[in-house]
Protein backbone atom coordinates (compact mmCIF):
# COMPACT_ATOMS: atom_id res chain seq x y z
CA UNK A 1 0.00 0.00 0.00
CA UNK A 2 1.52 3.29 -1.10
CA UNK A 3 1.89 6.33 1.14
CA UNK A 4 0.88 9.82 -0.06
CA UNK A 5 4.55 10.78 -0.29
CA UNK A 6 5.06 8.06 -2.92
CA UNK A 7 2.51 9.77 -5.17
CA UNK A 8 3.19 12.86 -7.30
CA UNK A 9 2.12 15.06 -4.39
CA UNK A 10 2.80 18.79 -4.38
CA UNK A 11 6.16 19.36 -2.63
CA UNK A 12 4.77 21.66 0.07
CA UNK A 13 2.32 18.92 1.17
CA UNK A 14 4.92 16.18 1.58
CA UNK A 15 5.49 14.98 5.12
CA UNK A 16 2.47 16.80 6.51
CA UNK A 17 -0.14 15.29 8.81
CA UNK A 18 -3.87 15.93 8.42
CA UNK A 19 -5.66 18.10 10.95
CA UNK A 20 -7.61 16.33 13.66
CA UNK A 21 -8.13 16.02 17.38
CA UNK A 22 -7.57 12.56 18.88
CA UNK A 23 -10.74 10.45 18.77
CA UNK A 24 -10.30 8.08 21.68
CA UNK A 25 -12.87 6.56 24.04
CA UNK A 26 -13.50 8.73 27.10
CA UNK A 27 -16.40 9.24 29.47
CA UNK A 28 -15.99 13.02 29.25
CA UNK A 29 -14.90 14.45 25.88
CA UNK A 30 -13.74 18.01 26.48
CA UNK A 31 -11.23 18.40 23.66
CA UNK A 32 -13.01 19.86 20.62
CA UNK A 33 -14.83 22.94 21.96
CA UNK A 34 -18.28 21.61 21.17
CA UNK A 35 -21.39 23.01 22.83
CA UNK A 36 -22.33 20.24 25.29
CA UNK A 37 -26.08 20.90 25.27
CA UNK A 38 -28.50 19.11 22.90
CA UNK A 39 -30.71 21.09 20.57
CA UNK A 40 -34.06 22.21 22.10
CA UNK A 41 -37.06 20.00 21.40
CA UNK A 42 -38.99 22.74 19.59
CA UNK A 43 -36.11 23.25 17.17
CA UNK A 44 -35.83 19.53 16.52
CA UNK A 45 -39.53 19.41 15.66
CA UNK A 46 -39.25 22.35 13.28
CA UNK A 47 -36.09 20.88 11.75
CA UNK A 48 -37.93 17.69 10.89
CA UNK A 49 -40.65 19.65 9.11
CA UNK A 50 -38.20 21.96 7.32
CA UNK A 51 -35.97 19.12 6.12
CA UNK A 52 -38.99 17.13 4.99
CA UNK A 53 -40.20 20.07 2.94
CA UNK A 54 -36.74 20.67 1.44
CA UNK A 55 -36.44 16.97 0.59
CA UNK A 56 -39.39 17.27 -1.77
CA UNK A 57 -37.13 19.14 -4.19
CA UNK A 58 -33.86 17.26 -3.76
CA UNK A 59 -34.05 16.44 -7.47
CA UNK A 60 -33.37 20.15 -8.04
CA UNK A 61 -30.17 22.07 -7.37
CA UNK A 62 -30.16 24.26 -4.24
CA UNK A 63 -30.30 28.04 -4.25
CA UNK A 64 -26.81 28.72 -5.57
CA UNK A 65 -26.47 32.03 -3.72
CA UNK A 66 -28.34 31.04 -0.50
CA UNK A 67 -30.22 34.32 -0.64
CA UNK A 68 -32.77 33.61 2.10
CA UNK A 69 -30.14 32.16 4.43
CA UNK A 70 -27.82 35.12 3.96
CA UNK A 71 -30.68 37.49 4.79
CA UNK A 72 -31.31 35.59 8.02
CA UNK A 73 -27.64 35.65 8.96
CA UNK A 74 -27.45 39.39 8.23
CA UNK A 75 -30.44 40.00 10.51
CA UNK A 76 -28.84 37.96 13.30
CA UNK A 77 -25.50 39.79 13.04
CA UNK A 78 -27.20 43.18 12.92
CA UNK A 79 -29.33 42.42 15.97
CA UNK A 80 -26.52 41.02 18.11
CA UNK A 81 -23.71 43.41 17.16
CA UNK A 82 -25.59 46.69 16.77
CA UNK A 83 -23.91 47.14 13.37
CA UNK A 84 -26.20 47.26 10.34
CA UNK A 85 -25.24 44.29 8.15
CA UNK A 86 -27.00 43.74 4.82
CA UNK A 87 -27.53 40.42 3.01
CA UNK A 88 -25.07 41.43 0.26
CA UNK A 89 -22.37 41.67 2.94
CA UNK A 90 -22.84 38.06 4.06
CA UNK A 91 -21.56 34.81 2.56
CA UNK A 92 -22.06 31.26 3.81
CA UNK A 93 -20.36 27.91 3.18
CA UNK A 94 -19.82 24.43 4.65
CA UNK A 95 -18.26 25.44 7.95
CA UNK A 96 -16.03 28.42 8.54
CA UNK A 97 -13.12 26.37 7.21
CA UNK A 98 -14.62 26.45 3.72
CA UNK A 99 -15.21 30.17 4.12
CA UNK A 100 -11.51 30.61 4.96
CA UNK A 101 -10.51 28.34 2.10
CA UNK A 102 -12.49 30.45 -0.36
CA UNK A 103 -10.85 33.60 1.00
CA UNK A 104 -7.41 32.13 0.35
CA UNK A 105 -8.46 30.88 -3.08
CA UNK A 106 -9.50 34.41 -3.97
CA UNK A 107 -6.84 36.49 -2.24
CA UNK A 108 -3.98 34.03 -1.63
CA UNK A 109 -2.45 31.37 -3.88
CA UNK A 110 0.91 30.80 -5.54
CA UNK A 111 3.37 33.60 -4.97
CA UNK A 112 1.24 35.13 -2.20
CA UNK A 113 1.57 34.98 1.60
CA UNK A 114 -0.74 34.70 4.57
CA UNK A 115 0.28 35.68 8.10
CA UNK A 116 -1.24 34.60 11.41
CA UNK A 117 -0.26 35.34 14.99
CA UNK A 118 0.68 31.94 16.39
CA UNK A 119 -0.16 30.06 18.46
CA UNK A 120 -3.57 30.31 16.89
CA UNK A 121 -6.06 28.18 14.97
CA UNK A 122 -3.92 25.46 13.38
CA UNK A 123 -6.16 25.17 10.31
CA UNK A 124 -5.07 28.59 9.04
CA UNK A 125 -1.60 27.44 7.86
CA UNK A 126 -3.07 24.10 6.72
CA UNK A 127 -5.62 25.82 4.49
CA UNK A 128 -2.87 28.14 3.28
CA UNK A 129 -0.78 25.14 2.24
CA UNK A 130 -3.77 23.55 0.53
CA UNK A 131 -4.28 26.66 -1.60
CA UNK A 132 -0.59 27.07 -2.44
CA UNK A 133 -0.32 30.17 -0.24
CA UNK A 134 2.91 30.87 1.63
CA UNK A 135 2.75 31.20 5.41
CA UNK A 136 4.41 33.55 7.90
CA UNK A 137 4.17 33.30 11.69
CA UNK A 138 3.25 36.50 13.48
CA UNK A 139 4.56 37.18 16.98
CA UNK A 140 2.76 37.17 20.32
CA UNK A 141 3.88 38.25 23.76
CA UNK A 142 4.78 35.64 26.37
CA UNK A 143 1.23 35.93 27.75
CA UNK A 144 -0.13 35.12 24.24
CA UNK A 145 -1.52 38.63 23.65
CA UNK A 146 -0.69 40.67 20.53
CA UNK A 147 1.33 43.86 20.80
CA UNK A 148 -0.38 46.28 18.41
CA UNK A 149 2.75 48.22 17.49
CA UNK A 150 4.89 45.13 16.95
CA UNK A 151 2.13 43.43 14.97
CA UNK A 152 1.69 46.41 12.69
CA UNK A 153 5.46 46.61 12.15
CA UNK A 154 5.68 42.92 11.26
CA UNK A 155 2.76 43.22 8.86
CA UNK A 156 4.45 46.16 7.14
CA UNK A 157 7.73 44.23 6.87
CA UNK A 158 6.15 40.99 5.64
CA UNK A 159 3.56 42.61 3.34
CA UNK A 160 1.18 39.61 3.48
CA UNK A 161 -1.76 39.31 1.12
CA UNK A 162 -3.96 37.83 3.86
CA UNK A 163 -3.71 38.40 7.61
CA UNK A 164 -5.53 36.17 10.12
CA UNK A 165 -6.47 37.53 13.53
CA UNK A 166 -8.35 35.00 15.67
CA UNK A 167 -10.54 36.68 18.29
CA UNK A 168 -11.23 35.11 20.73
CA UNK A 169 -8.03 33.28 19.95
CA UNK A 170 -7.90 29.49 19.72
CA UNK A 171 -6.21 27.85 21.63
CA UNK A 172 -5.49 30.63 24.13
CA UNK A 173 -9.01 32.08 24.46
CA UNK A 174 -8.47 35.82 24.75
CA UNK A 175 -10.16 38.37 22.48
CA UNK A 176 -8.04 40.86 20.53
CA UNK A 177 -8.59 44.58 21.13
CA UNK A 178 -10.32 46.43 18.29
CA UNK A 179 -7.53 49.02 18.32
CA UNK A 180 -5.02 46.24 17.58
CA UNK A 181 -7.14 44.94 14.68
CA UNK A 182 -7.41 48.49 13.33
CA UNK A 183 -3.63 48.99 13.53
CA UNK A 184 -3.05 45.71 11.69
CA UNK A 185 -5.58 46.67 9.02
CA UNK A 186 -3.95 50.06 8.46
CA UNK A 187 -0.51 48.42 8.13
CA UNK A 188 -1.40 46.17 5.19
CA UNK A 189 -2.81 46.43 1.68
CA UNK A 190 -4.05 42.83 1.89
CA UNK A 191 -7.26 41.49 3.39
CA UNK A 192 -7.55 41.07 7.15
CA UNK A 193 -9.65 38.12 8.35
CA UNK A 194 -10.91 38.27 11.93
CA UNK A 195 -11.90 34.72 12.83
CA UNK A 196 -14.68 35.11 15.41
CA UNK A 197 -15.75 31.48 15.77
CA UNK A 198 -16.16 31.92 19.54
CA UNK A 199 -17.47 35.50 19.61
CA UNK A 200 -20.75 34.70 21.37
CA UNK A 201 -18.84 33.41 24.41
CA UNK A 202 -16.87 36.63 24.96
CA UNK A 203 -16.98 38.28 28.35
CA UNK A 204 -19.39 41.18 28.85
CA UNK A 205 -18.30 44.39 27.16
CA UNK A 206 -16.11 42.71 24.53
CA UNK A 207 -17.03 44.27 21.15
CA UNK A 208 -17.08 42.39 17.87
CA UNK A 209 -14.89 43.32 14.91
CA UNK A 210 -18.16 43.65 12.98
CA UNK A 211 -18.22 47.21 14.32
CA UNK A 212 -15.02 47.92 12.35
CA UNK A 213 -16.48 47.01 8.95
CA UNK A 214 -17.69 50.48 7.82
CA UNK A 215 -15.01 52.12 5.70
CA UNK A 216 -12.78 49.03 5.67
CA UNK A 217 -13.43 47.15 2.41
CA UNK A 218 -10.55 44.71 3.03
CA UNK A 219 -11.80 43.58 6.46
CA UNK A 220 -13.58 40.22 6.77
CA UNK A 221 -15.22 38.81 9.91
CA UNK A 222 -15.90 35.05 9.89
CA UNK A 223 -18.34 33.22 12.16
CA UNK A 224 -19.76 29.72 12.61
CA UNK A 225 -22.88 27.91 13.80
CA UNK A 226 -20.74 25.10 15.24
CA UNK A 227 -20.01 26.62 18.65
CA UNK A 228 -22.58 28.87 20.35
CA UNK A 229 -25.41 27.53 18.19
CA UNK A 230 -24.47 23.97 19.15
CA UNK A 231 -24.70 22.75 15.55
CA UNK A 232 -21.20 21.44 14.83
CA UNK A 233 -22.68 18.60 12.78
CA UNK A 234 -24.47 21.02 10.46
CA UNK A 235 -21.23 22.47 9.02
CA UNK A 236 -22.37 26.03 8.46
CA UNK A 237 -19.92 28.92 8.51
CA UNK A 238 -20.35 32.46 7.28
CA UNK A 239 -18.70 35.85 7.00
CA UNK A 240 -19.54 39.53 6.91
CA UNK A 241 -17.57 41.96 4.76
CA UNK A 242 -17.89 44.58 2.07
CA UNK A 243 -20.15 43.35 -0.77
CA UNK A 244 -17.12 43.43 -3.07
CA UNK A 245 -15.53 40.65 -0.98
CA UNK A 246 -18.65 38.51 -1.37
CA UNK A 247 -18.59 39.11 -5.12
CA UNK A 248 -14.94 38.04 -5.23
CA UNK A 249 -15.61 34.80 -3.34
CA UNK A 250 -18.28 33.84 -5.83
CA UNK A 251 -15.53 33.67 -8.45
CA UNK A 252 -13.96 30.69 -6.65
CA UNK A 253 -16.83 28.92 -4.91
CA UNK A 254 -17.97 25.64 -6.40
CA UNK A 255 -21.39 25.60 -8.09
CA UNK A 256 -24.19 24.86 -5.63
CA UNK A 257 -21.65 24.42 -2.83
CA UNK A 258 -24.24 24.70 -0.04
CA UNK A 259 -26.88 21.94 -0.13
CA UNK A 260 -30.61 22.46 0.19
CA UNK A 261 -30.85 20.52 3.47
CA UNK A 262 -28.03 22.52 5.04
CA UNK A 263 -29.65 25.79 4.03
CA UNK A 264 -33.04 24.68 5.35
CA UNK A 265 -31.57 23.55 8.67
CA UNK A 266 -29.60 26.78 9.13
CA UNK A 267 -32.62 28.95 8.34
CA UNK A 268 -34.66 26.98 10.88
CA UNK A 269 -31.96 27.38 13.51
CA UNK A 270 -31.93 31.14 13.01
CA UNK A 271 -35.63 31.19 13.85
CA UNK A 272 -34.71 29.66 17.24
CA UNK A 273 -31.72 31.88 18.02
CA UNK A 274 -32.87 32.84 21.51
CA UNK A 275 -33.36 29.22 22.60
CA UNK A 276 -30.06 28.14 21.09
CA UNK A 277 -28.03 30.94 22.63
CA UNK A 278 -29.64 30.37 26.03
CA UNK A 279 -26.95 27.74 26.62
CA UNK A 280 -24.14 30.26 26.18
CA UNK A 281 -24.43 31.69 29.69
CA UNK A 282 -24.41 28.17 31.15
CA UNK A 283 -21.21 27.35 29.25
CA UNK A 284 -19.59 30.63 30.29
CA UNK A 285 -20.45 29.89 33.93
CA UNK A 286 -18.60 26.55 33.71
CA UNK A 287 -15.66 28.25 31.98
CA UNK A 288 -15.42 30.81 34.77
CA UNK A 289 -15.79 28.05 37.35
CA UNK A 290 -12.77 26.26 35.86
CA UNK A 291 -10.72 29.46 35.88
CA UNK A 292 -11.59 30.13 39.52
CA UNK A 293 -10.71 26.58 40.62
CA UNK A 294 -7.24 26.40 39.05
CA UNK A 295 -5.24 28.54 41.53
CA UNK A 296 -6.35 26.29 44.41
CA UNK A 297 -4.59 23.45 42.58
CA UNK A 298 -1.44 25.47 41.98
CA UNK A 299 -2.33 25.99 38.31
CA UNK A 300 -3.17 29.00 36.21
CA UNK A 301 -4.99 29.90 33.00
CA UNK A 302 -5.01 32.39 30.16
CA UNK A 303 -7.97 34.82 30.41
CA UNK A 304 -10.68 33.33 28.19
CA UNK A 305 -13.43 34.87 26.07
CA UNK A 306 -14.21 31.49 24.51
CA UNK A 307 -15.89 28.25 25.60
CA UNK A 308 -12.57 26.73 26.62
CA UNK A 309 -9.66 27.38 28.96
CA UNK A 310 -5.93 27.05 28.29
CA UNK A 311 -4.43 25.96 31.60
CA UNK A 312 -1.03 25.03 33.05
CA UNK A 313 1.78 24.96 33.96
CA UNK A 314 2.77 21.32 33.70
CA UNK A 315 6.18 19.70 33.82
CA UNK A 316 5.14 17.60 30.81
CA UNK A 317 1.74 18.40 29.34
CA UNK A 318 1.64 15.11 27.39
CA UNK A 319 1.93 13.10 30.61
CA UNK A 320 -0.68 15.29 32.30
CA UNK A 321 -2.99 14.76 29.30
CA UNK A 322 -2.60 11.00 29.63
CA UNK A 323 -3.19 11.11 33.38
CA UNK A 324 -6.47 12.93 32.82
CA UNK A 325 -7.48 10.46 30.10
CA UNK A 326 -6.71 7.58 32.47
CA UNK A 327 -9.39 9.12 34.68
CA UNK A 328 -11.92 9.32 31.84
CA UNK A 329 -11.42 12.98 30.90
CA UNK A 330 -10.25 13.83 27.37
CA UNK A 331 -8.78 17.32 26.96
CA UNK A 332 -6.61 18.76 24.17
CA UNK A 333 -2.83 18.86 23.99
CA UNK A 334 -2.35 21.72 21.52
CA UNK A 335 1.43 21.38 21.44
CA UNK A 336 2.26 24.30 23.74
CA UNK A 337 4.86 23.16 26.31
CA UNK A 338 3.33 23.16 29.76
CA UNK A 339 -0.23 23.88 28.67
CA UNK A 340 -3.45 21.94 28.01
CA UNK A 341 -6.86 23.12 26.76
CA UNK A 342 -10.21 22.05 28.17
CA UNK A 343 -13.67 22.72 26.76
CA UNK A 344 -16.23 24.13 29.19
CA UNK A 345 -18.89 21.41 29.34
CA UNK A 346 -21.92 20.74 31.47
CA UNK A 347 -21.83 21.06 35.24
CA UNK A 348 -21.38 17.30 35.53
CA UNK A 349 -18.53 17.30 33.02
CA UNK A 350 -16.83 20.14 34.85
CA UNK A 351 -17.20 18.23 38.10
CA UNK A 352 -15.45 15.23 36.53
CA UNK A 353 -12.69 17.38 35.06
CA UNK A 354 -11.95 19.29 38.26
CA UNK A 355 -11.96 16.09 40.31
CA UNK A 356 -9.50 14.42 37.92
CA UNK A 357 -7.34 17.52 37.71
CA UNK A 358 -7.20 17.80 41.49
CA UNK A 359 -5.91 14.24 41.64
CA UNK A 360 -3.14 14.68 39.07
CA UNK A 361 -2.06 18.29 39.67
CA UNK A 362 0.32 17.64 42.60
CA UNK A 363 2.37 15.21 40.50
CA UNK A 364 2.34 17.11 37.22
CA UNK A 365 2.39 20.87 37.88
CA UNK A 366 5.63 22.80 37.66
CA UNK A 367 5.39 24.14 41.21
CA UNK A 368 4.03 22.42 44.28
CA UNK A 369 1.31 24.06 46.31
CA UNK A 370 0.86 27.04 43.96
Amino acid sequence: MASPDELPLRPELRGRSPYGAPQVPAAHRLNTNENPFPLPAELLADLGAALGHAALELNRYPDRDAVELRAGLAEYLSRTSGEAIGPRQVWAANGSNEVLQQILQAFGGAGRTALGFTPSYSMHPIIAAGTGTGWADGHRRADFTIDAEQAAAQVRDTAPDVVFVTSPNNPTGTAVALETIGRIYDATTGVVVVDEAYAEFARAGTPSALTLLPGRPRLIVSRTMSKAFGMAGLRLGYLAADPAVVDALQLVRLPYHLGSLTQAAARTALAHTDALLATVDAVKAQRDRIVAALPVMGLTSVPSDANFVLFGHFLDQAKAWQALLDRGVLVRDVGLPGWLRVTAGTEEETDAFLTALGEIAPDHRTTQGG
